[in-house]
């Protein structure tokens, strides 16, 4: 005697949803032991148009901080009035705090408007860098809890540290959100990396992403040895760009030409800033002289030290040289974006070549990001899963068909 037709589609529905992906992404995690902070980026991308303040305000990070991790000119008039695009990308620097054994970012709070909910916030407001559930556990909400309007809600943020390094070279890491149509080869190129690299990092036994992803990206990195009683120890700028520190007195930067923090009197510096002298000497922070001797090129430099209760330390030292250094070269600085077709500098990688001198700071135009035509593409990781499980499904009716 057959079943009912009922337990043959129950069958049938139990085989198809063992075929069906989970719905939950991949998320890349570092567990921890220490109470210490590091330094990380989040890859972000602007939900609408945001002034550079709100922008700030959703990650609680300082607005010239981000524009120095992106590389865009922070001496503008009013930056943090800046209209920024939709769509936009950007690197936003956070302190990557260890919370519960793992990495996060543990600083950001949001206050909730008319229509958020759990959902929105994660995935439309913090482009999926964390999660409805993630949220919602962070801040004891009972399953099914409506959010109001004006609740303010802890948000966790994905970020990663791994020791501040990547093969042995000095390097910050990205955490970047999948989106629709990557690929591991294509983010590699995009960021100047290997795929083999993103795969090491990530432990991916395969280069098998999808939308909604969470993976690291190292990129190389200038990193300080100031000492761990000053107020910005630890700190490390991402190759091709720029960090302000010193209570917005130094900016320091790294690269193109070598992985050497380089640290100058920043733009906004002004009468409230400390002393940036060198004692014993008539230096000041970012100059350096050269001399030739029969050993090679005497090179001294004022160099910067670390912040400290209002004081800017600074450091005398001498180094010899096989031969003389040309003039600092200094990443490029880009005007404010205006459109989302925009793509920040990024220096090669793992170590740039060392440098030929150059000049200083200079704006650049805005670079398109280059990518295949649509119909070129080959297809999503998360688009073939769906065609064999629609297939498999297909296949299965038909078997149902001829047994019944």
């Amino acid at each position: 005697m057959r079943p009912p037709p009922s337990s043959w589609l129950h069958h049938l529905l139990l085989l198809f949803l063992a075929a069906v992906p989970s719905a939950l992404s991949k998320s890349t995690l570092e567990s921890c032991a220490s109470s210490t902070a590091c330094p990380a980026l989040l890859s972000y991308t602007l939900y609408a148009d945001l002034k550079l303040a709100e922008v700030a305000a959703l990650f609680a990070a300082d607005p010239l901080a981000i524009l120095a991790a992106n590389a865009i000119d922070f001496a503008v008039p009013d930056p943090a009035n800046r209209i920024l695009p939709a769509g936009l990308p950007l690197r936003v620097p956070v302190p990557c705090a260890c919370s519960d054994g793992i990495r996060k970012a543990t600083s950001v709070r949001y206050v909730a408007r008319a229509g958020d909910t759990l959902a929105s916030v994660a995935g439309s407001v913090y482009g999926g860098l964390t999660t409805a559930d993630w949220i919602r556990d962070s801040n004891g909400m009972p399953q099914g809890a409506a959010l109001d309007a004006g609740t303010t809600l802890f948000v966790p943020l994905h970020c990663a540290c791994f020791g501040g390094v990547d093969s042995g070279v000095p390097a910050m890491y990205l955490t970047y959100v999948v989106a629709e149509g990557d690929t591991v080869p294509a983010i590699a190129r995009r960021f100047r990396t290997t795929g083999n690299d993103l795969m090491s990092v990530n432990d991916m036994a395969a280069a098998d992403i999808a939308a909604g992803d969470i993976i690291v990206v190292p990129l190389p990195a200038c990193a300080s040895s100031f000492p761990a009683y000053t107020s910005d120890a630890g700190l490390s700028v991402a190759n091709g760009t720029y960090a302000i520190t010193a209570n917005r007195c130094v900016q320091c930067s790294c690269g193109p030409g070598n992985l050497d923090l380089f640290c100058v009197p920043a733009p906004l510096a002004d009468s409230t800033c400390s002393s940036m002298q060198c004692s014993n000497s008539s230096m000041m922070l970012g100059n350096f002289t050269l001399q030739m001797t029969s050993a090679g090129c005497s090179v001294t430099s004022c160099s910067y030290g670390g912040y400290v209760n209002g004081t800017i330390l600074t450091t005398l030292t001498t180094s010899l040289k096989p031969q003389c250094p040309g003039p600092h070269q200094f990443p490029p600085l880009m005007p404010p974006p205006t459109t989302s077709f925009f793509e920040t500098y990024l220096g090669p990688s793992p170590t740039p070549m060392p440098s030929e001198g150059g000049i200083g700071p200079q704006m650049a135009g805005m670079a398109p990001t280059s990518s295949p035509p649509v119909s070129s593409r080959s297809p999503a990781p998360a688009d073939r899963r769906a065609g064999d499980v629609l297939a498999l499904f297909a296949l299965s009716l038909a078997a149902a068909n001829l047994l019944w």
